[in-house]
């Protein structure tokens, strides 16, 4: 049992709860992380036995395939959470458990599980490759590092850990002679990015610099010099705001209305550029690493999110499918039904500079919409043309042939491909089991065998007839609210416009897609923000007077529907954590509703029992237990910050790596106990607004007395009430306090260094690029770097379980 697989036991034990049988109903029954499959389904190098991932169990199971239909064999207990299976022999298997951090090599003679070995945090896929003895390939996704093992002596460790320059590598492929292996970089960015403007207590930010392409106009135009939608009349002047910017073929960053902000994005002349010189964003799609020397190369320019990889051996090219975003484009009504397109990308093995992309679904798309190129012109199209689409790809197969299958998870379907850039027929796709994911061939290729992850079963594919012959399941214990559930985050054909998407396609796994967007809508009206509706300040008098300037003392505000851009949230463990979103605008989930129809471009909103079915099932979703604790899930008293840069504030010259920090001594912080720190914000601590377990607003609100807080009684509709407060330095001026469980899975954007990992960080917007400039202003009453290193260490440390402190800690 390596670390995480004991504070999974320990975050059970403290929060009180236990896992029961399928079909024993409890507030929390079931421990559940809605884990993305990699590469879940092998057949074994003699083409007798399938081997499956079943995520839900624990288990892999086998099956006889010598007939062409799988027939039941055995199943072995594994890790948690299995996500990747693989052959290395026709009697051994090996198995990466994400949420365990393991690998099971399971013993196909005695169907045990023969060892076990620790990888690094979240490993997600493992190939084989090089030259004796052969190594194994491992990429650890959490920790951005391929680990390489001996597999004549895996126990023995790591042979070398290749870190790769991108933001979770996950699914691997290698070329046939074993000489290269391939790993698609999962969230790997499409070179957008954010340009700070909505924050009173800078005196000029980029968006407002005369010397821009609107001469410091903000809200920046987006149809010529004005807005399209046009602006509501009866709307007030809409708040200044950051600005998404994205990078174009020739190296320059534009808007969506071809202003040119290149000078403001790379630390040009600008007075607002708050960017070295120089400074750039990677886009590095597929990382190709060199099985001899680990030397590693890039593949770039693909798409945002890389989910599946293959080799096709006719044309020797590595192809990777997945979705790339047009979050450049605002406003809610110029992206109805269209924000998502679904890629597949090409690249000569031995000439990974030249990438060709191919979007699976223009071809029908635009036949059905007229043709002349007009597949994206309107974002809606009769359900029998969005029953042609793919939506939310997760696997790829070629066969000798050069004939492709490409499996689509939110579109319950494959889809045959004739060749890499070209479908079988316009419309032409297989319905296989809900929710599609791996795929595997028979040694004959006369059969593709589908891992169908939500319905718990897979489906037999005659190659011949592309026509499903058998589908067989296998034990799922998956409780029926999350199979129930599951299909109004993923299903793209029944939530949207083109069929193409849904709210998973930026929700990717029930978390986030790293980008930011501006949903705002010009022709919207005001969200009031009133005592009734939302808890105000909790009761505190100092969260509740406006920004904390000399110039701002404007109290609360109405949210104002042209709101700027902001990062997607995750939907892990958001039930009961009422109001919604950024800015506490959505009173539950039932107020996303609209979204069904105004974004995703569908005929119809949820009816209420559908609406409560998604409700359930996302109130099943928990974070997975933290890598960075002790094993008894204590913090650690040090946790080092790779890839953590200096502020230039203090000591340490601005971009020079962070020390490690003391996570205890940052709780100290945190809570105002640490002399002389005794208060980090004026006379507020951390604490006064993030309360503890989770870092988000109470629940509840100071009595008259100011001698305790008083929970809020919930709403109509289930709904609590997280506290807001307008202190905020944001032109946004009411601002839900946010929850801090997934701080660290933020980190990658970087101002100070030449190359960043990713385009978007913290703040609503994502303006702000790290936690230690986040902590660093004079508002925070840092005193060192240590203090600022100390902090950052508590937020790597958040998610998991409580800090032993009560369940809601508010300051008395």
């Amino acid at each position: 049992m390596n670390r995480n697989q004991k504070f999974y036991l320990a975050g059970v034990l403290l929060a009180g709860s236990i896992l029961l049988a399928p079909g024993v109903a409890s507030a929390q029954d079931i421990i559940h992380y809605e884990t993305g499959h990699v590469h879940p389904i092998d057949v074994s190098p003699d083409g007798f036995t399938l081997a499956a991932c079943n995520t839900a169990d624990y288990r892999v199971e086998f099956f006889d395939i010598t007939s062409g239909v799988p027939v039941v064999l055995d199943v072995v207990q594994v890790g948690i959470d299995p996500v990747s299976v693989r052959f290395l022999t026709n009697t051994e298997v090996w198995v990466i458990n994400q949420i365990s951090d393991t690998i099971s090599i399971v013993d196909l003679t005695t169907m045990l599980v023969r060892e076990t070995i620790d990888t690094l945090d979240e490993p997600a896929d493992v190939v084989f490759a090089g030259s004796a003895p052969l190594k194994a390939f491992v990429t650890c996704s959490a920790d951005d590092i391929v680990q390489v093992f001996d597999t004549t002596n895996p126990g023995g460790g790591s042979l070398s850990d290749i870190p790769i320059e991108g933001e979770e590598p996950r699914a691997l492929v290698t070329n046939p002679a074993g000489t290269r292996v391939f790993a698609a970089v999962f969230e790997s960015g499409n070179k957008s990015t954010i340009i700070p403007g909505g924050f009173f207590t800078v005196t000029l930010e980029p968006v407002n610099d005369p010397s821009g392409p609107y001469g410091g106009q903000n809200p920046p135009p987006n149809s010529g010099g004005g807005f399209s939608p046009a602006i509501n009349p009866l709307l007030p002047v809409p708040p200044e705001v950051s600005h998404i910017v994205k990078k174009n073929g020739a190296g320059l960053w534009m808007d969506d209305n071809g202003g040119n902000w290149t000078t403001l994005v790379t630390g040009g002349t600008g007075l607002g550029s708050d960017r070295i010189t120089g400074w750039d964003i990677i886009d590095n799609d597929v990382a190709v690493i060199d099985a001899t020397s680990f030397v590693v190369t890039f593949a770039e320019g693909m798409m945002n999110i890389c989910m599946g990889i293959a080799f096709n051996p006719i044309t020797n090219e590595i192809t990777t499918i997945g979705t790339d975003a047009t979050n450049e484009v605002r406003f809610e009504p110029n992206i109805k039904g269209t924000f998502t397109r679904v890629h597949m990308a090409t690249f000569i093995d031995t000439v990974p500079g030249t990438v060709s992309v191919t979007d699976l679904n223009v071809a029908h798309l635009d036949a059905a919409q007229g043709g002349a190129g007009l597949a994206y012109s309107d974002g809606d199209v009769p359900q029998a043309e969005r029953d042609k689409s793919i939506g939310d790809p997760r696997g790829i197969i070629w066969l000798s042939s050069g004939k492709g299958y490409v499996s689509g998870m939110g579109s319950n379907n494959v889809l045959p491909m004739a060749s890499s850039t070209t479908r079988t027929s316009l419309g032409a796709t297989i319905e296989v089991g809900e929710g599609p994911t791996g795929m595997a061939k028979n040694l004959a290729e006369t059969r593709v065998y589908v891992l169908n992850r939500f319905a718990g079963s897979i489906s037999t594919i005659d190659t011949a007839t592309d026509t499903v012959i058998d589908t067989v399941s296998f034990f799922d214990p998956t409780l029926a609210r999350i199979k129930v559930g599951r299909k109004h985050l993923f299903d793209t054909h029944k939530n949207s416009g083109l069929g193409q998407i849904a709210c998973g396609s930026c929700h990717i796994d029930a978390k986030m897609d790293r980008l930011a967007w501006d949903l705002g809508d010009p022709t919207g009206s005001m969200d009031p923000v009133t005592i009734a509706t939302h808890n105000m300040g909790m009761g505190l008098t100092f969260l509740d007077d406006g920004p904390l300037t000399a110039a701002f003392t404007v109290a609360w505000a109405d949210s104002h529907p042209m709101k700027g851009p902001m990062t997607t949230q995750t939907m892990q463990d958001i039930i009961g954590k009422e109001p919604l979103h950024w800015r506490g605008d959505r009173q539950g989930l039932e107020s996303f509703n609209g979204a069904f129809l105004g974004l995703n471009g569908d005929d119809t909103v949820l009816s209420a029992a559908e609406m409560q079915e998604f409700e359930d099932f996302l109130a099943a979703i928990w974070f997975p237990p933290n890598p960075f604790r002790n094993l008894d899930n204590s913090l650690p008293t040090s946790v080092p910050l790779k890839g953590q840069f200096a502020t230039g504030d203090f000591a340490k010259a601005v971009g020079t790596p962070l020390d490690p920090g003391n996570p205890v001594r940052g709780l100290r912080l945190y809570m105002g106990t640490e002399a002389p720190n005794d208060h980090l914000d004026g006379s507020l601590n951390c604490v006064t607004c993030h309360s503890l377990p989770i870092g988000n607003g109470a629940d509840s609100i100071l009595n008259s007395t100011n001698t305790g807080y008083d929970p809020i009684p919930v709403g109509p509709l289930g709904n609590h009430h997280i506290g807001l407060n307008s202190t905020d330095v944001s032109t946004n001026i009411a601002i839900k306090i946010p929850q801090l469980r997934n701080a660290v899975d933020k980190i990658g954007f970087s101002k100070t260094q030449l190359r960043s990992r990713a385009g978007f960080g913290y703040f609503h917007d994502g303006s702000v690029a790290t936690l230690a400039f986040f902590l660093s202003p004079p508002t925070f009453d840092m005193r060192t770097d240590q203090d600022i290193s100390d902090m950052v260490a508590l937020m790597f440390c958040f998610t998991g379980s409580d800090f032993g402190t009560p369940p809601e800690n508010p300051p008395a």
